[in-house]
């Protein structure tokens, strides 16, 4: 029977000695290190049930495609298996097992230059429309575990899918598989969220052309207390926000200053409501944001200007409160449009809302088409897309195969509802931001119908991007997920879906949100050897962000080493991939 150490790992599980005696280590077992993990690891929490049959397969292929690929290559299996060629191998043996969803050919495993075919082309214009990074003074917990959820049983301090606390399982078979494979077994420091992180993930780590920094207002005073309250006045949001209006367009100023083009846009926040409209104004004149980002289920609406009422949750339709914030931005655009062609477009947070009631302001659909039909001359731009559950997709995909239909098609709350009801209006867009993320690896099934049926109703050309990164990592996986991702052939002619073209994609990566916020986009000029229009970001930004800037994001001493660091980190590792899996796993039934 196990010992129970303290301060071990024994000790910090919750489960019993003779559960205990039926698993071992992940990462001291004599398990074979996969890209992509081939048998449930649990965090000791819930007791991991064997590898399945499926899983099996999985794994067996993955070992004889390595075995022969590494032996052609030259190079031990490990260094294969840490390779592209290694995460090739996993999509092969995953579309064999699992049914073909994954874009991916064999030749990919032994040739870079493979990947052109199927791989995100070189000159793929790319706008990610919903980016983060947090203020070096604010240390949320909510940003750990939505780390966690991307990275997987090796992210240090979280010890279960804080998305999925019951341990119910996706379609690999695992409570909590790892969405971004970059970011297994890697460490967690402080200022992981920082802009220098940011800067490095997009513009270096990742195929991002342009991106918008994001923020949210959707704060709460005293957050996780007792006394937790939702905040009377701005000043009071500001102060817990993970990112303000001003240090948004700070971050935007800078980065475009060092690249000499439009490589960032801004989100102001929106702020609803009579006593909020001089914040609103501020804004606009002060700041000149690109575009607004808000929160229905946030307490950002301030219906009157009595200084000690709270501030409210709000929705789209409300002609008291949402109505005189649209008409000031609808006002206002003409006169800025020239320098701010996005101005116009309302981005709002709606959905990743588990549980009754299903409401407009916790992100229900049902005030938009109002909404729409009154404001012509503004683009709603719904984040997320109204998916119900946050980040573990369970019971979308007990939806699907729970057989109810809504038109013809499996109902997936309330994404399915919510394009049905704005397929009509035209100034109404779909985004993908955390809702791809949260099903393209674990639920392909719920991402192919998530996928087809915003193609059916919304139209290829109403769709947009967003990775929610840094969230979840640098998001070069997501845009190579989307690239590779096909809704199978068999799901497509059931219901109507029309066919996920290289077209579509280029559209939802980059195209749509170009035309939203004014960008002309000269595309293939990579191929051409011509000079690109979107000039690159200085290798040495870091040494070029000003003290004005650390003060504004409020770095803590101006400590600002954090690439060499990571650098370092990066070498000490052997400069690859590491495959390793913390937590339990079961080895005897």
């Amino acid at each position: 029977m196990p010992k129970r150490i303290p301060g071990s790992r024994e000790e910090d599980a919750w489960l019993s000695d003779e559960q205990l005696a039926k698993c071992a280590r992940a990462d001291e077992a004599d398990i074979f290190s996969s890209p992509v993990p081939t048998q449930m690891v649990s965090n000791g929490e819930y007791m991991p049930v064997p590898q399945t049959e499926k899983q099996k397969r999985v794994e067996v292929r993955i070992q004889e495609l390595a075995d022969s690929a590494s032996k052609k290559l030259g190079i031990s299996r490990r260094q294969f298996l840490a390779s592209q060629g290694g995460m090739a191998a996993s999509f092969l043996a995953m579309n064999e097992v699992f049914g073909r969803f994954f874009d991916v050919s064999p030749e990919e495993m032994f040739e870079p230059a493979a990947s052109a075919a199927t791989g995100l082309p070189s000159n793929l214009f790319t706008l990610d429309d919903q980016t983060h990074l947090i203020r070096s003074s604010r240390d949320h917990r909510l940003n750990y575990q939505r780390r966690a959820i991307s990275q997987g049983p090796t992210m240090p301090g979280v010890t279960f899918n804080p998305y999925n606390p019951t341990g119910l399982l996706d379609e690999l078979g695992s409570p909590w598989t790892p969405w971004n494979p970059k970011l297994i077994g890697k460490p967690f420091p402080k200022d992981v969220f920082d802009v220098i992180q940011y800067i490095k993930s997009f513009f270096f780590d990742s195929q991002t052309t342009v991106a918008v920094v994001s923020n949210a207002n959707a704060s709460i005073v005293d957050s996780g207390t007792p006394s937790a309250r939702p905040p009377k006045n701005i000043a009071e949001s500001r102060a817990n926000e993970i990112l303000t209006a001003e240090q948004t367009v700070g971050v935007r100023n800078f980065v475009n200053r060092i690249a000499g083009s439009t490589r960032l846009l801004a989100h102001g926040q929106l702020y609803p409501g009579v006593g909020n409209l001089e914040y609103m104004q501020y804004q606009i004149d002060a700041l000149k944001p690109d575009s607004w980002k808000g929160y229905n289920v946030g307490f950002a609406a301030k219906v009157d200007t009595d200084p000690n009422s709270d501030m409210r949750q709000w929705r789209h339709d409300d002609e008291a409160v949402a109505y005189p914030t649209f008409e000031l931005i609808n006002k206002t655009y003409p006169r800025v449009r020239r320098d701010f062609p996005g101005f116009n477009n309302i981005c709002v947070h709606k959905g990743l809302a588990p549980g009754p009631p299903a409401v407009p302001e916790r992100g229900y659909p049902t005030d938009l088409p109002k909404a729409a039909r009154d404001w012509p001359d503004l683009n709603f731009i719904t984040y997320h897309s109204c998916i119900q559950p946050p980040a573990f997709f369970r019971q979308s995909l007990d939806e699907i195969h729970s057989g109810v239909l809504r038109e013809g098609v499996p109902d997936i709350s309330w994404t399915t509802l919510y394009a049905q009801l704005v397929a009509p209006h035209p100034n109404c867009y779909a985004e993908l931001g955390t809702t791809f993320a949260s099903c393209v690896v674990t639920f392909p099934t719920v991402c192919a119908h998530i996928l087809g049926q915003l193609m059916k109703y919304v139209g290829e050309d109403r769709i947009v991007f967003g990775s929610d990164s840094l969230w979840y990592g640098s998001p070069q996986w997501q845009y190579e997920a989307l690239w590779r991702f096909e809704i199978p052939d068999e799901i497509r002619h059931r219901y109507g879906y029309p066919k996920l073209t290289h077209r579509a994609k280029r559209k939802i990566l980059g195209l749509n949100s170009a035309r939203l916020y004014g960008l002309e986009v000269e595309t293939g000029k990579e191929e051409e050897g011509e000079e690109s229009q979107f000039g690159p970001v200085p290798a040495n930004f870091e040494s070029l962000i000003p003290d004005s800037l650390k003060t504004l994001l409020e770095f803590p001493g101006y400590a600002s080493d954090n690439i060499s660091k990571m650098k370092q980190r990066y070498a000490e590792m052997g400069g690859e991939r590491s495959n390793l899996r913390y937590g339990w796993i079961r080895t005897k039934v």
